[in-house]
């Protein structure tokens, strides 16, 4: 088993790979034969009336054939949200070097990093063949954002800079502007996310279930028979776009939602007015149907491994490779290994708001976090549980990011049991109980409760290694598992005293980059999830930041923010990461563990060399899956062709 070794830099990497679009036209138009017999019948229009004036034109390694389906495994029919994130068609999105560029739109300009002008592709429809228009962007600004009964808390915070809402200007039926009086830098970034910020809808339709448009009479008739509290309700709960759980919803997607969850089989068929050709002037996306049979996650391993699924890396972790590796001598698939971009493939976070105080303020105590850190035999780890293959590391940022140092990584990170206990010792945790564990201020035994989803094996073993480590400091460990949505509700609350849970999502950023990860932002954050959750409710919720070191961070992300120059932002960058690294907030233990792709054989247009990252690059979503094609096309059953 060959390891992928990262390069020197990220400039290294990305030129092995393809660029995502050309500006490049292409004179005429290919129609999937899909459609053939609804454009015969008239219930479609020709492929040139349902491409923009304009469309976006993708380059790729291998040109396609247009036909197939692509079988993929999920574990639950929420997962119907995850073909949003690959299918990524964003307003604008990250290509392979990691750069915005137009996507949905044709162009677009910024001015002083405040004032941003969007400009639509003339003739782009949604997938209901209604078009897609400044329209949209006017109606959920001022009818959904700012209407209090559907956002109760006003628009998106992403959308205020210093509380400022923007200044939406409909210029045209093509041409939309938003501007502030400062810089907001987060702006384009989150449009571009994995799960991106929507600043339109499909009006047309959602106009049906909204008290200003709708006729009252049928209104009224549509929220009793959904069994929804009220109208907005009801139009919230049908216009999720991210959800992707309404067949009926429009979208911009290349496949559209033909089954309605909860089902066994999700199933979703081509857009056809979707918006990207290829160089032949093919319409994408090349595959007429994606599908998603739904299993119980622990099995989805053992269903790839039996050639159940076409494309799959949900789901799929290392300790599945070997496994993996020897199915794979069948002959129905190829397994890729792709560099992971997360900052440590499992990190520990101290809960800097934890409800019991005597944790509380040990916590909070750097030299404790760096005590845990230096007891922690990252080596043992990296060999008994990836074979050597990963790299022993803080949670922080990667080496083919261009604002690394070495630093880094190995602040705080080394196995060095003599300083750990003198630092326990100097914070006066010198009391050992009968077993020679130490004991906290009040007496009680040192028993760090850590709290986990309880999802891997591969998770189980690290954590029984750590605690056998932590033995040689004083300090027991108790391993808490509950599902998912408890164990977060348990750390939002302030329940829990430690959790573990992947490292920091963007192990690569470039100085453009948000670096709100290593700052109170978000109560998604484990090790402050109130400070996060304050800030995410302009201090109506949770708690201030009453930390000196978080707080300067905090202000080093505002600073960010309000930055418009690239060296700026790198200078700040690097405030931020070297604070990140010495005050230990997160515990990271090995990074970059290769993550396994399973592809189909006859699949065309996966890398086989990737990056494995949700933010930014929606995992599969930054290599366009539209642009993916089967060698051999599956036979659709009679059900399922068909434009519904």
């Amino acid at each position: 088993m060959k390891r992928i070794l990262l390069t020197a830099g990220l400039a290294a990497a990305w030129a092995l790979m393809a660029p995502l679009a050309s500006a490049a036209e292409v004179g005429s138009y290919v129609s999937p034969p899909y459609f053939a017999d609804a454009e015969a019948k008239g219930d479609l229009p020709p492929v040139n009336e349902r491409l923009p004036d304009h469309p976006s034109v993708a380059t790729m390694d291998e040109p396609g054939r247009q036909g197939g389906e692509m079988r993929m495994l999920m574990a639950s029919p929420k997962d119907s949200r995850i073909l949003v994130a690959y299918s990524y068609a964003r307003l604008v999105g990250y290509d392979r070097q990691y750069k915005i560029v137009p996507d949905l739109l044709e162009s677009y300009d910024v001015q002083e990093g405040r004032i941003f002008t969007f400009h639509l592709r003339k003739g782009h429809r949604w997938s209901n063949g209604k078009a897609f228009t400044s329209e949209d962007f006017r109606f959920w600004w001022e009818d959904v954002a700012n209407n209090a009964d559907l956002m109760p808390a006003g628009p998106p915070r992403i959308l205020l800079v210093d509380g400022e809402k923007p200044k939406v200007e409909i210029i045209d039926e093509t041409t939309v502007r938003y501007s502030w009086s400062k810089a907001n830098t987060d702006f384009l970034p989150a449009l571009a996310a994995a799960g991106p910020l929507y600043i339109y809808a499909p009006s047309k339709y959602l106009k049906k279930f909204h008290q200003k448009y709708a006729d009252p009479a049928e209104l009224e008739a549509a929220v009793k028979d959904s069994g929804q509290p009220s109208w907005a309700a009801l139009l919230n709960r049908r216009g999720n776009q991210y959800r992707n759980d309404n067949p009926k919803l429009p979208t911009l997607d290349p496949w559209v939602l033909r089954v309605k969850p909860p089902a066994d089989r999700l199933v979703f068929v081509r857009n056809p007015y979707y918006y990207r050709v290829d160089a032949q002037g093919q319409q994408l996306p090349y595959l007429d149907q994606v599908v998603f049979d739904v299993a119980e996650g622990k099995l989805i391993p053992a269903k790839a491994g039996a050639g159940e699924t076409d494309l799959q890396a949900r789901y799929i972790r290392f300790d599945n490779y070997t496994f993996l590796k020897q199915a794979e001598k069948n002959g129905r698939f190829k397994l890729y290994l792709w560099d992971d971009s997360r900052g440590s493939n499992f990190a520990l976070y101290p809960n800097l708001n934890c409800n019991d105080e005597g944790w509380r303020a040990v916590n909070r105590d750097v030299r404790f976090r760096r005590a845990l850190s230096l007891g922690i035999d990252r080596h043992e780890i990296n060999q008994a549980i990836y074979y050597g293959l990963g790299k022993e590391s803080a949670n922080t940022i990667q080496s083919l990011s261009p604002l690394f140092k070495p630093h880094y990584q190995t602040a705080w990170s080394s196995y060095d049991v003599s300083t750990a206990n003198r630092l326990l010792d100097e914070m006066g945790l010198t009391q050992r109980d009968d077993e020679n564990f130490r004991t906290l201020p009040d007496g009680r035994r040192m028993t760090i409760i850590v709290d986990t989803a309880g999802e891997s094996t591969e998770e189980s073993d690290i954590l029984e290694l750590i605690k056998d480590s932590w033995r040689e400091i004083g300090i027991d460990m108790f391993v808490k598992p509950s599902q998912r949505e408890v164990f977060r509700d348990r750390v939002f609350a302030g329940d829990s005293v430690m959790s573990v849970f992947f490292g920091v999502d963007n192990g690569l950023p470039t100085p453009d980059m948000s670096p709100q990860e290593f700052a109170p932002s978000t109560q998604q954050q484990l090790m402050w999830p109130k400070w996060g959750q304050y800030i995410e409710t302009g201090g109506m919720n949770g708690t201030d930041i009453d930390l000196p070191e978080a707080q300067k961070l905090a202000a080093l992300l505002k600073a960010w923010r309000e930055s418009t120059d690239t060296q700026a932002r790198a200078g700040i960058w690097g405030e931020i990461l070297q604070i990140w690294s010495e005050q230990v907030f997160t515990i990271g233990t090995v990074a970059n563990i290769p993550q396994p792709v399973i592809v189909a054989k006859g699949f065309h247009n996966v890398p086989a060399k990737g990056i494995w990252s949700w933010e930014p690059g929606a995992h599969f979503g930054l290599y366009k899956p539209d642009s993916f094609w089967e060698e051999n096309p599956k036979e659709l059953s009679p059900v399922e062709n068909r434009l519904q």
